[in-house]
């Protein structure tokens, strides 16, 4: 290869890079003047501050023109490379056939001045050693650098198949408010305006007026407000990191077999991911969001694995919160199904697997409140009604959890997918290849065994490396993994002469589907 074949970053990187540092200076001269100006007066502070911001904009834009000149790369038939470094010299390449990803973030500044963030990956979870990052190119430069280093061989389309999956629908917003990130955002709001009140030697002045405003209120309803205060505070933020994570989406298909995800209001996001590396999908409840009949939809799939300074929101996601019957369409296009297999009937557990998340539940809720009581007999008599009221409202809570995880749990079978589905806080239903399944682990513990249950975990390469199937009769387990993966756990099994295990709950929700004619299984002694 010829030294005229490596390319360079774009030059507008200083600038890009030069007004974040701006904006750094500028968000440390409050604080930083404010603590100079209490020995000193406020000009010879404001002179400090503002000598010290020019000095870093300067010294760390000359940084950044020394690693622009210092930094080339280029793209051949075997690989791509990349060189930078001035002390250290780094030359990095990565095999074109073990690229998987080549994903394009822009943020507003980056946008104005035609720019993008190029990050090439292989999705192996070996850290920043799997990735390569151009900062920055043209927008056209990492647009055919995407397709370039994505392509694959034609792949013909199937009749009447629509490359557009899905697009924004501005009513999806509705599900940004009752998602976790709401009340994370409350409690971020509230620390914040303590941080920021500390820093100008204010935060006991916002105590002394909070504490007027609710003078007169009693603490039940102090504690109270406080809660829907925080919580309207993060249902605003929860609305505004929605907008701007997911406005402008869209969900195609794309010639060559990849799926494309755009999205991003402010900073925008363009991620690419190949058909042939996509193993299942994963539907995805959180309780708010379950509650009004909503879900979001993951890919389970190889080579996406996210680096740490992935700020960006998961490469995974496919589909925001949307309705649940709109989230099953989806998965069935994504994965080229006449019917979503997260909508297949499922088979319940036994009763005995309802027994133990009630047990866990009690436990959860009972034990906090005994401590409280007996720390109230020998020091105060107050954290015995503390520990009165934990009970009372923590026990019905916890149950009803426990009946819903149960409610919840369910596997199956539907076409070329094996499907679980568990969980009641964060409910997730997995349609998972049977053909991408490669080993089966069965776990049982010592409880476990006493309740006649037992967990078998479908390991794959793809996606979070195995999925659970909690708490499974012993045989109907075993029974299910034989017949989802023929031939993989057989040799593992021996016919039993007791009937098969009939224990499962047939009063929950979802119809049981038991094997017919198929005699008990359990492990040989190997």
């Amino acid at each position: 290869m010829s030294e005229e074949e490596w390319r360079r970053l774009d030059p507008r990187t200083l600038v890009a890079d030069a007004a974040v540092l701006c904006g750094v200076a500028a968000g440390a001269a409050l604080p930083a003047t404010a603590a100079l100006s209490g020995d000193r007066p406020l000009w010879q502070a404001v002179a400090w501050v503002l000598a010290g911001a020019v000095l870093l904009v300067l010294a760390g834009t000359a940084a950044d023109w020394v690693r622009l000149r210092r930094t080339r790369y280029r793209v051949d038939p075997e690989q791509v490379g990349l060189h930078t470094g001035l002390l250290l010299l780094k030359r990095r390449s990565l095999a074109r056939e073990r690229i998987r990803s080549v994903d394009l973030t822009a943020n507003p500044l980056q946008r104005v001045l035609g720019l993008v963030k190029v990050r090439i990956g292989t999705g192996e979870h070996t850290g920043g050693e799997s990735t390569l990052a151009l900062e920055l190119v043209t927008r056209a430069e990492g647009e055919r650098l995407r397709q370039e280093l994505l392509i694959r061989a034609e792949t013909p389309e199937e009749p009447g198949d629509d490359s557009l999956l899905a697009v924004l629908d501005p009513r999806w917003i509705r599900y940004a408010p009752v998602s976790f990130l709401a009340p994370a955002l409350g409690g971020a709001a509230a620390g914040a305006v303590l941080q920021v009140s500390e820093w100008f030697g204010a935060r006991g002045k916002v105590i002394d007026w909070t504490e007027d405003r609710f003078r007169d209120v009693s603490p039940t309803w102090i504690v109270l407000d406080l809660l829907l205060l925080a919580t309207a505070v993060g249902a605003v933020g929860a609305l505004g990191v929605w907008v701007e994570t997911w406005w402008n989406y869209r969900l195609e298909r794309e010639p060559g077999g990849t799926l494309r995800v755009r999205r991003g209001l402010f900073t925008a996001r363009s991620v690419t991911l190949e058909e042939r590396r996509l193993r299942g999908i994963e539907l995805v409840e959180p309780l708010g969001v379950r509650l009004f009949g909503a879900a979001r939809v993951d890919a389970v799939a190889t080579g996406l694995a996210q680096d740490d300074d992935d700020k960006h929101g998961d490469l995974k996601n496919l589909l925001p919160a949307v309705p649940r019957e709109r989230a099953d369409r989806v998965a069935a296009q994504v994965l080229r199904e006449p019917e979503p297999p997260t909508g297949a009937p499922l088979a319940a557990h036994p009763r005995a697997a309802r027994a133990r998340r009630l047990r866990r539940a009690l436990w959860g809720a009972l034990g906090p409140a005994a401590v409280l009581a007996l720390l109230g007999l020998f020091l105060t008599p107050v954290l015995l009604y503390v520990a009165a009221g934990c009970a009372l409202v923590l026990t019905p809570v916890a149950v009803l959890l426990a009946l819903d995880a149960y409610r919840g749990l369910g596997h199956g079978v539907s076409g070329a997918y094996l499907v679980t589905r568990s969980g009641t806080v964060r409910r997730t239903t997995v349609a998972l290849q049977r053909s991408g399944v490669i080993g089966w682990t069965v776990r049982q513990s010592f409880f476990q065994r006493r309740a006649g249950v037992l967990t078998v975990t479908a390991t794959t390469a793809a996606g979070a490396g195995g999925y659970d199937v909690y708490d499974t009769g012993e045989s109907q387990g075993l029974v299910f993994a034989a017949e989802a993966v023929p031939g993989l756990l057989a040799p593992f099994l021996e016919p039993a002469d007791t009937p098969a295990d009939t224990s499962a709950d047939t009063s929950a929700d979802t119809p049981v589907q038991q094997p017919a004619h198929t005699p008990e299984a359990r492990p040989t002694e190997r």
